[in-house]
């Protein structure tokens, strides 16, 4: 527990420091009053301290607290009753020192009696009113610590007192009901006090200090008068006496302290556990005791309420935990801003399926494009305001299938399960979630797709292949110097032939994913998705009446058309950034049997990057009308694929294709 530093310090000043002063002094007083009654002096000094001393100090004890109610406003009713307690009490001892100290039987109950017990419910009301306003609110589990505080410590007191008094009670009905009410007010007071001292987390500041210090000195003098009594043991004027003006005094000078407001009690103490722990086995111990010893009613009731409070608490405490592990676990796996799953949920949910394996899942990776310029334009506030926005909408996407995350930045995926009709509306949703456009400022992205399990098996695959194509994405969307390049030639190839520019767009497409499926680096991947684009390039150098031909192609024609991949080599090798996809080109024409050209390569010796093209754009090429041709199925082009794999195709990549086209036909069905 923490205490407010912002003290209100309505004693201050010259009250403060008189207070403290006279408060000093019958602290000083009540010392004295206890070492002379230790040493048992004998005469006008014994008179003097057991009648003047004594009394002097009760008043004096109850006036300083009247003196505080009057003189601050701050928690004046508190103290005025704390103050009418102590008056009460004082009226009461006085009340017996001069009309009933004297008679040889003293009457029960008497005046006295009235006053004395009056001292307890004033009391109660003060101290629940005192600590009522210096804490914030009460906490449940303090609540529980209060009770199985105050029921241990009744049922100690019960069992060591009760007895002794109640075998000593005799007469009438009222008799019996004055002598029980000291024992069971004092239990009900030092429990009080414990009970009080758990509701602040076992931590006082200086007034609450005084104030159970003093309370318990009352309780605990008194109570060893009530058995003292009950034995015939007692002795006016002992050390015992010095008990009650202990007390009172002890309570005036917490009138005298800075008010401090407590502040709400860290339940994570240690005390939480310890405290309630220790009072179980006060209670433990009593029960067994009883086994041996009787005790009463009274005690065994209490210890066992106590005992019975402390499984409540644990079973309590076990619940609040749970609620707070669960709290922290959903805490740690959500995305503060933004309410989404954070990469830890993506992850674990991601594993989860993966374990399950019972659907077939997609996995869409997407990057904000333009949103850097939107947060350096309008700030950083409202660049998370456009997050939390866009990633409400992309919550929404996946319905009931999936789940939306955000991996970090402006970096977001989607996990959901895919059917036949494959993840194409999903991703239009989705890409449609993540775009914003307004005034000075449009806010895109960029995504990646994977197919779980047919095109990644694991979580570090499927993340690759999806960041793999998110960044390829995004790379089309914003050319570099080297894509600025093909896109020229591309337009050429388009102003020349409108079918060439769409074939070589669709081999590009399947040479790459024919890559990803045999795990190429994606630097290499790159190239072979550049090469793929303008594997044709060189064609622009050959006749029109030559590529549109219907019939078959003499000699010196097929010659003409085998030149041009050389050509392409050559005209790709004069950008640097497209010599690696240049060399691929050149043999994209050869055969796995070495019976292609222009170098007539065979089996590994022709680069990877070529073989896929050669697969991918026989493919294209069989499923296109030709001038020469008319299209055939895919299965009849598959069928071609696998009967030529080994001689004109490298096996292993029509294999590949052959894995791509049956996903391609999930993602269209």
């Amino acid at each position: 527990m923490r205490f407010n530093r912002d003290r209100q310090n309505a004693p201050a000043g010259v009250n403060l420091r008189i207070g403290r002063l006279v408060c000093a002094a019958l602290l000083v007083v009540v010392g004295a009053y206890a070492l002379e009654a230790l040493l048992g002096t004998q005469g006008s000094i014994d008179r003097l301290f057991n009648n003047w001393i004594y009394n002097g100090l009760l008043v004096a004890a109850g006036a300083c607290c009247l003196a505080r109610a009057m003189l601050v406003r701050v928690e004046r009713l508190p103290w005025l009753l704390l103050s009418a307690a102590l008056l009460l009490w004082t009226t009461g001892d006085l009340y017996y020192y001069f009309f009933l100290s004297g008679l040889e039987n003293v009457p029960i109950p008497s005046v006295a009696d009235l006053f004395y017990l009056a001292f307890y419910p004033v009391s109660y009301v003060a101290l629940a009113l005192l600590l009522r306003g210096r804490m914030r609110r009460f906490q449940g589990n303090l609540w529980l610590d209060g009770v199985i505080a105050a029921l241990a410590v009744g049922a100690l007191g019960a069992a060591v007192v009760f007895d002794k008094v109640l075998s000593t009670t005799g007469g009438s009905a009222l008799v019996v009901a004055t002598n029980l009410a000291y024992p069971l007010a004092d239990l009900l007071l030092l429990s009080l006090v414990v009970a009080m001292f758990a509701l602040t987390g076992w931590r006082f500041d200086r007034t609450w200090a005084f104030v159970a210090a003093g309370y318990g000195v009352f309780a605990i003098a008194d109570t060893a008068y009530l058995y003292q009594t009950a034995e015939g043991r007692y002795v006016e004027g002992g050390i015992l006496d010095a008990g009650w003006p202990a007390a009172l005094v002890l309570i005036a000078c917490a009138a005298w302290q800075p008010v401090t407001r407590l502040r709400d009690v860290r339940s994570e103490s240690w005390k939480t556990l310890t405290l309630p722990t220790f009072f179980a086995l006060v209670s433990l111990t009593l029960l067994v005791y009883d086994h041996f010893v009787r005790v009463n009613v009274v005690a065994i009731v209490l210890a066992s309420a106590a005992i019975g409070m402390v499984i409540v608490r644990a079973v309590l405490t076990f619940r609040e935990r749970v609620r707070l592990l669960e709290y922290t676990r959903e805490e740690s796996l959500t995305d503060a801003l933004t309410g989404l799953g954070n990469r830890r949920r993506f992850v674990s949910d991601l594993e989860e399926l993966l374990t399950d394996g019972s659907a077939a899942l997609v996995l869409i990776v997407f990057d904000l494009d333009g949103f850097k310029a939107y947060n350096d334009a309008f700030g950083h506030s409202a660049g998370d305001a456009m997050l939390a926005r866009v990633a409400r909408r992309l919550a929404l996407t996946p319905e009931e299938h999936g789940r939306a995350y955000r991996l970090g930045g402006d970096e977001f995926c989607v996990l959901a399960t895919t059917d036949d009709a494959g993840p194409g509306a999903l991703i239009e949703r989705s890409t449609a979630a993540l775009t914003a456009e307004g005034e000075g400022f449009s806010v895109t992205c960029s995504y990646g797709a994977v197919l779980i399990p047919s095109e990644a098996e694991d979580l570090t695959e499927a993340l690759r292949i999806a960041d793999d194509r998110m960044y390829a994405d995004k790379q089309r969307n914003h050319p570099g110097t080297d894509r600025q390049s093909i896109d020229v030639l591309i337009s050429v190839l388009e102003e020349r032939d409108s079918a060439l520019a769409h074939h070589l767009a669709d081999v590009a497409d399947l040479a790459e994913a024919v890559g990803r499926r045999l795990h190429v680096p994606e630097p290499q991947l790159a190239a072979i998705r550049q090469a793929a684009e303008l594997h044709d390039v060189g064609k622009l150098a050959i006749p029109e009446e030559i590529l549109g031909k219907p019939g078959p192609l003499a000699e010196d024609e097929w010659a003409f058309v085998r030149r041009h991949t050389v050509i392409g080599e050559r005209i790709l090798g004069s950008a640097p950034v497209l010599a690696e996809a240049a060399t691929i080109v050149r043999s994209t024409h050869e055969r796995w049997d070495g019976m292609g050209y222009p170098d007539r390569l065979a089996g590994v010796d022709i680069p990877l990057g070529a073989r896929i093209i050669s697969v991918c754009d026989a493919f294209d090429a069989m499923t296109s009308n030709r001038p020469y041709a008319t299209a055939l199925t895919r299965e009849e082009a598959m069928r071609e694929l696998f009967r030529c794999a080994g001689t004109q195709f490298d096996a292993e990549v029509v294999e590949a294709f052959a894995a791509v086209q049956a996903d391609l036909t999930k993602l269209v069905a």
